[in-house]
């Protein structure tokens, strides 16, 4: 469950034993939830990044005869059914959840396998209902009081900020550019920011949201348009609470001077210079700083330099990491930057610059990963 380590590499162990990973040249069908009721075909919402599309399946919304947890679909093969068991069980056993979920969860379970992965949703299934119905009353409580005087009544420049970053997110996903999305996106990140003063809202935070809508909207497949407002509203409260839970581990990377990252850039150069020395005085003799293409991959864990499909496949693993988003986050852009060595190593300043701050990752699969 850590990466292995040779002379020249750091190999983050992948294993194929999931099948619901699916890559861009061949994409598979998501399992509908129940008939479709109008005539025409399913309108699919995203189908670029080598995600699963999320379609048009049925027009139910998120009612009192819905469980509380999210509607993961039932299992196909032995390995969802492996998950689908620990999740329906009386008290999941985190540990043998988090061994399981670093190979990759089946995106039909990951919903669910996320929330009690991040400590969201209570391990005992039996106070499970209460606890998230109350939670998603207090963040809707939140966003009533907070937007009752209107936009006038909101921090100006806050809300300024916001507005400009979350039309920038994802910008080549048709779903976050969707107006109704973009509008609980601003929801969840000023509701984040006026919560946490100590770091306020810091521009990649934007980023971390959008993992966790596609995960939980994929469990309610449906046209975005068309979606109950009941099932927006469950969407945008987990996705607050799963962010609260995944930036209190993280919160000193967006406090003032961002020490979190700073500490982690020092000990990601001392890795890389361990592992692989060649590089190291390379990139020291061509006077390249690691906090000249480091940084955003720390900041933005990653997200700007790979897929959200490879994303969503990376966080199954960091959440069955202790600290998975911040010691572990620091192997992974070791591995990143260790994968393109020999080439950096033929490469002048400027050069390496512009491969690390822009990747050739645009293919890349869950192998990759």
């Amino acid at each position: 469950r850590t990466p292995t380590f040779v002379p020249s590499t750091i190999e983050i162990v992948y294993s194929g034993e999931s099948t619901s990973e699916t890559t861009a040249q061949t994409p598979t069908e998501p399992k509908p939830a129940a008939p479709a009721t109008r005539s025409e075909s399913p309108k699919p919402i995203l189908q670029d990044e080598g995600l699963e599309p999320l379609t048009l399946t049925s027009t139910s919304s998120f009612d009192e005869a819905t469980p509380v947890e999210h509607k993961d679909v039932a299992p196909t093969d032995a390995l969802e059914l492996k998950f689908h068991t620990l999740l329906i069980s009386a008290n999941v056993d985190i540990e043998e959840l988090q061994k399981q979920s670093w190979k990759g969860i089946p995106s039909s379970q990951r919903s669910t396998a996320w929330c009690l992965l991040m400590g969201y949703f209570p391990l005992n299934a039996s106070r499970r209902s209460q606890t998230i119905s109350r939670k998603r009353r207090e963040y809707k409580d939140w966003v009533r009081q907070t937007f009752s005087r209107g936009e006038d009544a909101l921090d100006r420049s806050l809300w300024h900020q916001i507005r400009i970053d979350v039309p920038r997110t994802t910008p080549g996903s048709p779903l976050f550019q969707s107006p109704r999305i973009q509008r609980s996106l601003e929801r969840v990140l000023y509701c984040w920011a006026v919560r946490h003063p100590a770091s306020g809202y810091v521009q990649g935070i934007n980023d971390l949201l959008t993992p966790f809508y596609f995960v939980f909207l994929a469990t309610h497949s449906h046209e975005i348009d068309s979606l109950d407002d009941s099932v927006m509203d469950t969407v945008e409260a987990d996705s607050f609470w799963c962010l609260t839970k995944l930036l209190d581990g993280i919160q000193d990377n967006y406090t003032h001077a961002q020490p979190g990252i700073q500490r982690q850039l020092i000990k990601m150069k001392d890795l890389v210079s361990r592992i692989d020395a060649p590089l190291a005085a390379h990139l020291d003799s061509e006077g390249v700083e690691f906090i000249q293409f480091a940084f955003r991959w720390i900041n933005c864990l990653l997200m700007r330099e790979v897929s959200l499909a490879s994303t969503i496949r990376m966080w199954d693993t960091y959440l069955a990491e202790p600290d998975g988003f911040s010691s572990f986050h620091i192997y992974v852009c070791a591995a990143f930057l260790l994968k393109w060595s020999k080439q950096i190593q033929q490469l002048d300043f400027q050069k390496i610059l512009l491969l690390l701050q822009r990747p050739p990752t645009e293919s890349w699969t869950a192998k990759d990963v």
